[in-house]
């Protein structure tokens, strides 16, 4: 049976890791697993070396031609997302697609596949930290910052680096069926299928607190009291103002309504305990301020992709 071809884009100043993800699911063969495994090529774009991060250098006799021919085409990464990528590049991905391959793109390898037009209209995903910059650059794109991979049919997009893992393994699942892609997980040693998506890793920053002071207390005050019964009145009272006026100002600050943030910060809360305790999810949900765990439970799955008991399991670390 044929091998299904696979290349992949190397260029200077990358990670290995990035190739190597996708050498790791393609490139091995695997004595035990009996199917026609593929064939992978690494590729660049010109014919001299690259140098990787941490003074290594790649060698290969593969160039955009032989990237342009394989089944599957992979684009890793990006060198910077505020460069384009050079016109031979986005040429070489518009014929690979015209001809018929599947076109993948890993973590900032989006913008790639963004200049090259194969995204517009589509549903596409890239790194948490990028994403508005694809959306800003390409609006015709529907750039979705949560999921950890979309799946495009032709064109499949993942998150960052390590999601591209999870897309990899997709694609195998695609391919040879969930038994194959399940063998090849566990000799990873990495889940088949993670639950969730990117929102459990995001980075919660915190903003300096709103310019008008009144609504400033009015925040501190929630955070210090997370289990009380709050009200837009009561918040209100406490700025001295009227509701309307109050919500005004607060949507002005946040950009959002005092019940939803007051929510946001409860979830934010309980994570701490989902990671580093023991504590029943029942009891996480009213030690942060939630009447009942399925109030919790629906509440934490729209903020974070998961549920809150998946979260732990990710996060666990040792309980002090």
């Amino acid at each position: 049976m044929r091998r299904p071809p696979v290349s992949v884009l190397a260029y200077d100043g990358m990670s290995a890791f990035e190739t190597g993800i996708v050498t790791e699911v393609f490139g091995l063969v695997w004595s035990d697993i009996d199917v026609p495994w593929y064939r992978l090529k690494i590729c660049t774009e010109r014919a001299e070396p690259v140098r990787m991060v941490g003074g290594a250098t790649l060698h290969t006799p593969n160039g955009l031609d032989e990237l342009a021919r394989a089944d599957t085409v992979v684009i890793p990464s990006v060198k910077h997302i505020g460069r384009k990528p050079s016109p031979e590049l986005v040429a070489t991905l518009r014929r690979a697609h015209k001809r018929g391959a599947r076109i993948v793109s890993i973590c900032s390898g989006a913008f790639a596949l963004a200049e090259a037009g194969l995204l517009d209209g589509r549903r596409a995903t890239t790194h948490w930290r990028y994403a508005e910059e694809l959306r800003r650059k390409y609006p015709k794109i529907d750039v979705d910052a949560n999921s950890l991979y979309v799946d495009g049919e032709d064109v499949l997009t993942s998150a960052g680096c390590a999601a591209g893992l999870d897309l990899c393994l997709h694609l195998v699942r695609k391919d040879f069926g969930a038994g194959v892609a399940n063998a090849i997980a566990r000799r990873l040693v990495v889940p088949p299928h993670r639950d969730g998506g990117q929102a459990q890793y995001i980075e919660s920053a915190i903003s300096a607190g709103p310019a008008d002071d009144r609504i400033a207390r009015s925040m501190s005050w929630m955070l210090a009291n997370l289990t009380g019964t709050v009200s837009v009145a009561a918040l209100a009272r406490r700025a001295s103002m009227s509701e309307r006026t109050y919500l005004r100002h607060f949507a002005s600050c946040t950009g959002t309504t005092p019940i939803r943030w007051l929510i946001a910060q409860r979830v934010q809360a309980s994570l701490e305990l989902l990671e580093s305790t023991e504590t029943p999810i029942e009891e996480i949900a009213t030690t942060v301020g939630f009447d009942t765990a399925v109030t919790y439970r629906h509440h934490f799955a729209k903020a974070m992709s998961t549920s809150p008991s998946a979260y732990r399991r990710t996060f666990r670390t040792q309980a002090s």
